[in-house]
């Protein structure tokens, strides 16, 4: 066990003693990772209306809420269980923001990516920031072949990228969050890489 683990399982154990401090230091502990998941997660459309913080302090106040019940249970580790609740609050954002307001958010943006927002922010990772005019169309047609290869990649694959390059997340942290060791988190990385460098060297 890590170091930071063996913290975090303290922690744990305190507040299921009732230790209202414990409690408080837990949640706050992954304020940051949570911002960092939610901003990579929401769609661009929205960056005028909705602030990752908001969407975490809300996330926040719920795992508050429902801890006592995550507690008695601990069905999954404690960062996998806050995590879902974050995705929870993006799937409704998206449902109140775009779903509602769909005319005024599509005038704002009419080419928004298809594939998803997800994916095109984690091929822009993939790519060496060189934006001068002569190098500005190869990069976007190289940026749409790392786009391609990202959406035919499986979605287990996807995720581990997304959490790597974008959440910039430690091995150790997407251990508790995928409830797997590190040694597999490094394998599902290394194998997702490779399956997207395979299906680069087979575009033209």
């Amino acid at each position: 066990m890590t170091e930071t683990a063996s913290i975090v399982q303290g922690l744990v154990e305190r507040a299921l003693r009732g230790d209202p401090a414990a409690r408080q230091q837990l949640l706050e502990h992954y304020r940051g990772s949570l911002t960092r998941m939610v901003a990579s997660r929401l769609d661009r459309r929205l960056a005028s209306r909705v602030d990752p913080s908001d969407v975490v302090q809300d996330t926040l106040a719920d795992a508050s809420t429902r801890m006592d019940d995550y507690l008695r249970e601990r069905p999954v580790p404690f960062l996998a269980w806050l995590r879902r609740l974050a995705g929870e609050r993006v799937i409704d954002v998206h449902r109140r923001h775009i779903a509602s307001q769909r005319r005024s958010i599509m005038r704002e943006d009419r080419d928004a990516d298809r594939l998803g927002e997800e994916w095109g922010r984690l091929a822009n990772r993939f790519l060496a920031n060189d934006t001068s005019p002569s190098n500005r169309l190869a990069r976007e047609e190289r940026r749409q072949q790392v786009t391609a290869a990202l959406a035919a990649l499986p979605p287990r694959d996807r995720e581990v990228l997304v959490m790597r390059y974008l959440e910039q997340l430690s091995a150790a942290e997407m251990a508790e969050a995928l409830d797997v060791t590190e040694g597999a988190v490094k394998a599902r990385l290394l194998r997702a890489l490779i399956r997207m460098r395979g299906l680069l060297e087979d575009r033209p």
